[in-house]
């Protein structure tokens, strides 16, 4: 053996085993002698009678009165149960303002019966030996052995609420002294983690120590088997029994030094804790903030647009600006007329600002001077003439229509959605079989939501009696923004139509154009639309949609470019949609927003006119769903200003002076753009009466599932479960869903084997064709879409469908 015990050299005479134990501070090994003879005369004071575990309570030191500065507080008290056992003896700690019970000590390592936080309870005293605590709506009714260990620990319990309630305060008062709490928090996280580091080394020590006297003693034991000589067997026993002590030694420390650790490790992560759920808490007020500070933002923009005396400044009654803007500015820093407003540029655009001038007879005077550098007379958009934009052409629909036309629709029923319904037809199939309920959906078909882009006709209608082509694509640029008027408040899916499925809305009569649309493709989904208009113009599209979902959004874009033709003068223009965003997919109440660039072209004259759909922000100060575009020429020179909102108006203002401005804070150069007056382009039409309960549709969407004599019996109109949806029968409308997906899937494998067939015999299969529509190569574009064959409307006035098929 050969290892001795020495005295320590500290003042309290602890003995250090050399190299067998690590040597601690005197002031930690008092303490961990003092805990075992503490816990060596709780299990003797447990072993009587509840009066003699109560005088050996009072007696033993772990209840007697705290430690000058302890945190910690230990002891035993009885505890109030039930009527049936009454108070029962429980095991009592308190640390760091927390008041904490056990059954027995040992389970102070792996069971916690309760605690109570000190920091919110109330302390009372019934009687000589009861003590009775209370916190939200929790009371422990405790009892201790004599009068004076009960006064020990209400002591105890009042100084731990007190500095409990101060250690609340202080944390509280951080944010108002930030940098030296911060200070004092580092170097206290610094001095922690240094004692963590020594206790783990300790722990390391004692680990190694544990590993070699185990090894020593398991090899005493070998040698204890093999004896044969009693004397030598007496000295191999000591030794053994040697070995044992210092084992025993040395676990003790290895445990005492667990015990210290794991103590300082969860006070501190209280701490943390606490601290880590205060931070959480603030961030979830900041977040409810923002957002209640939005919600109030929109309220007050909608209570502001509907207000009467909002938008009267029109072309018929201008608005004069006498110096006082709608936005605050410096005006003292400015060097412009007092009668001018300023508008900054949206950010990644052309980076521009505007500046409206209201005095016609300042223009007129100066008109030799802005000429060029406008490319034109000022006067000429104000003079009138057959493109001119007059607020009348606004107030309705240029002819009153020959056939009285419904203005409702069955009210929306209010059904439950119940989400296992759904999950459970889920089960077991291909993701592209799941029969999505009609729940999701609105009584209308994506080809006639596709129609509804001419519920803004007029604008074409105006836009072919144009002579000037720059004004032309100004009423162009208002049609392909009103397309998106509709959405705002749609945010139900239409129905997905049937391959083969066609769309016409006939009003030749009454509006003078003719629209068919087909679904030509299932797999990607594609519709091609016609629209042939006797009033001058003719357009057409193929849309294919795209769909990408990013967890709380679902991002909708139309792929496809839009043509546009005016018979008179020539002018071919081509534009393509921007992309479609549907928020709160999984929580909170749906919303459409729209974002984006739209580039117009005219292929004739290489005009264009660029169009900036901003994204909706929560913090930012724009109007939000706002659009604002520059119309240019072939050599681009701007020539009008573009602003509004694709859910209210458009307006336009023509260029008369621009010039080169400041730098912006990104460093970019500003053009200044003097302009007239805006004019009305285009103005959204209210909503008809009782909307919010018919699906929120316009007026034209009231139409488009409105029963027609004559139509071709694929017509959207006459799909079963589209027309008991809007009859307000969903379950049926839910069934019968079902069964035409089934029926259409069935006709797509019988179309596969007869491919399959064919090649197999070597033969040529012509895979399905459109009836209406074919394939041609875009001369403007050089893309490949469907275009107009025609056949449809002359097989109307026939009455033939044979060659239809039954897809219903």
């Amino acid at each position: 053996m050969g290892r001795v015990a020495a005295p320590c050299s500290g003042p309290g005479r602890i003995v250090s085993f050399l190299t067998a134990v690590p040597c601690l501070s005197c002031k930690q090994q008092q303490r961990r002698r003092r805990r075992h003879r503490q816990s060596a005369a709780v299990d003797r004071g447990s072993r009587g009678s509840m009066s003699e575990q109560g005088k050996s309570a009072a007696s033993t030191p772990a209840s007697g009165t705290p430690a000058p500065g302890s945190d910690t507080y230990k002891g035993w008290l009885f505890k109030w149960t039930n009527y049936i056992k009454g108070y029962q003896r429980r095991w009592f700690v308190l640390s760091n303002g927390l008041l904490s019970y056990y059954r027995t000590q040992a389970e102070m390592a792996h069971t916690c019966r309760g605690t109570i936080n000190l920091a919110t309870a109330h302390i009372d005293t019934e009687d000589a030996c009861n003590i009775v605590l209370s916190s939200g709506g929790r009371t422990y009714h405790l009892k201790a052995s004599t009068e004076v260990e009960r006064q020990r620990w209400v002591t105890a319990l009042e100084l731990a609420k007190a500095k409990a309630i101060r250690m609340m305060n202080d944390q509280s008062d951080d944010s108002a002294d930030e940098e030296p709490t911060s200070q004092s928090d580092h170097s206290e996280i610094q001095g922690t983690l240094k004692t963590l580091a020594s206790k783990l080394d300790d722990l390391s020590t004692c680990n190694d120590l544990i590993a070699k006297h185990g090894a020593a003693l398991q090899r005493s034991l070998s040698e204890l088997e093999t004896l044969r000589v009693p004397l030598e067997g007496g000295e191999k026993i000591k030794a053994v029994n040697e070995r044992a002590t210092l084992f025993r030694i040395t676990s003790n420390a290895m445990i005492n030094a667990c015990r210290d650790f794991l103590d300082l490790a969860e006070s501190h992560s209280r701490r943390w804790q606490r601290v880590l759920q205060h931070e959480r808490e603030q961030r979830t007020h900041l977040e409810e903030t923002i957002e209640q500070l939005a919600k109030q933002h929109n309220s007050l923009e909608r209570a502001w647009r509907e207000a009467p005396t909002h938008a009267v400044n029109t072309p018929d009654t201008p608005t004069i600006d006498t110096g006082v803007s709608e936005r605050p500015r410096k005006e003292e820093a400015s060097d412009e007329d007092e009668d001018t407003e300023y508008f900054d540029a949206m950010e990644d655009s052309p980076a521009f600002i505007t500046v409206t001038a209201t005095d016609p007879s300042h223009h007129r005077r100066s008109q030799s001077n802005l000429s060029g550098a406008s490319g034109g007379q000022p006067s000429d958009w104000n003079q009138e003439d057959n493109c001119s934009v007059s607020s009348n052409d606004f107030s309705g629909k240029e002819l009153q229509p020959h056939r009285k036309r419904r203005t409702q629709i069955t009210e929306k029923p209010n059904y439950s959605l119940n989400l296992w319904s759904i999950m459970k037809n889920c089960i077991g199939k291909e993701l592209s079989k799941i029969p999505m309920p009609v729940n999701f959906n609105e009584p209308l078909s994506m080809l006639q939501r596709l129609t509804e882009d001419l519920e803004y006709h007029e604008l074409l209608d105006k836009a072919a009696r144009c002579e000037n082509s720059l004004e032309q694509m100004c009423l162009v640029a208002a049609f392909s923004v009103s397309s998106y008027s509709t959405t705002v408040h749609r945010t139900a899916k239409p129905f997905n139509p049937l391959l083969g499925e066609t769309y016409e809305l006939d009003r030749l009569e009454e509006f003078g154009y003719r629209s068919l649309c087909e679904q030509v493709s299932h797999h990607p989904p594609a519709a091609a639309h016609h629209v042939m208009s006797q009033r001058g113009w003719t357009l057409w599209q193929e849309i294919t949609i795209a769909s990408k979902f990013r967890g709380k959004y679902l991002s909708i874009m139309p792929l496809g470019a839009i043509h546009l033709h005016f018979h008179a003068s020539g002018n071919h223009y081509v534009w393509r949609k921007v992309t479609s965003t549907v928020h709160n997919i999984i929580v909170g109440k749906l919303w459409i927003d729209q974002s984006g660039d739209i580039d117009i072209v005219n292929h004739r004259t290489k005009e264009t006119c660029q169009l900036k759909f901003s994204p909706y922000s929560y913090f930012s100060r724009e109007v939000p769903r706002k659009v604002t575009g520059v119309v240019k020429d072939s050599d681009g020179q701007a020539h009008y200003i573009l602003s509004g909102t694709w859910d209210e108006k458009m307006e336009s203002a023509k260029i008369v002076q621009s010039s080169r401005g400041s730098s912006s804070s990104e460093g970019k150069q500003k053009t200044v753009y003097q302009t007239l007056t805006p004019k009305l382009l285009w103005k959204k039409y209210p909503l008809p009466e009782n909307a919010e309960n018919m699906y929120c549709f316009s007026s034209l969407a009231l139409t488009l599932n409105e029963e027609e004599e004559g139509v071709c019996w694929t017509d959207s109109r006459l799909r079963p479960d589209q027309r008991l949806m809007e009859a307000g029968r969903w379950d049926e409308a839910n069934v019968e869903k079902q069964r035409l997906e089934e029926k259409q899937r069935a006709t797509r494998r019988r179309r596969e084997a007869e491919a399959s067939k064919a090649i197999d015999e070597g033969q040529d299969f012509e895979g399905y064709m459109p009836l209406w529509f074919h394939q041609r190569t875009d001369e403007m574009t050089g893309e490949t879409i469907y275009v107009y064959k025609g056949g449809y409307w002359e097989a109307k006035e026939r009455q033939d469908w044979s060659i239809s098929p039954n897809i219903f």
